[in-house]
């Protein structure tokens, strides 16, 4: 029985690798900002608006202990999940976790290429952007940092770099 899961800031590439690494070890992929979404059959987004932040950390919380019962997966878990709570001791105690580490301004980059709604930085501009993120990276950090594993995917800009960063988290994990 394998859990494999990934923790980092939005942006960092944990959905992409993730489903990746998932790919070349057989193992089934699950993207815990998905999964909520499909079993509220609404958008995180929608949640916010609904609920506010706390009320979509309640639901991130319980909706982790689920999705980290199954067997044989890799779990993106959201940027904020293991902030909140006991939820980085819990990802920890149940699988291999590894810290997707980048730099703000990498973040910054990949978030302005990404094209899903993120409802905590909507309607920045660049500066404010990259303030936000150095500030609540600040924060979120020495969770991250509780991770098993960390590697840095700050060059993570193409399919070969994808292939590749794989690769290195495969050897980590000794798989």
């Amino acid at each position: 029985m394998k859990r494999i899961i990934l923790v980092g800031y939005m942006g960092s590439g944990k959905t992409t690798v993730g489903r990746q690494l998932a790919l070349s070890l057989g193992l089934s992929f699950y993207d815990l900002d998905w999964y909520i979404e499909m079993r509220f059959r609404r958008t995180i987004e929608q949640i916010f608006k609904e609920k506010g932040e706390e009320g979509f950390r309640t639901i991130e919380f319980n909706m982790l202990r689920e999705v980290a019962e199954f067997e044989d997966i890799v779990l993106s878990c959201g940027g904020g999940t293991p902030c909140f709570g006991d939820n980085m001791d819990y990802i920890n105690s149940k699988g291999e976790t590894i810290y997707l580490q980048a730099a703000p301004e990498v973040l910054a980059a990949h978030l302005r290429m990404g094209k899903v709604v993120r409802p905590l930085i909507q309607g920045k501009n660049d500066e404010e952007l990259l303030q936000y993120i150095r500030q609540s990276l600040a924060e979120r950090e020495p969770y991250y940092l509780q991770a098993k594993h960390t590697l840095d995917v700050s060059l993570l800009d193409n399919h070969d770099k994808i292939k590749t960063t794989v690769k290195l988290l495969r050897e980590i994990l000794g798989l």
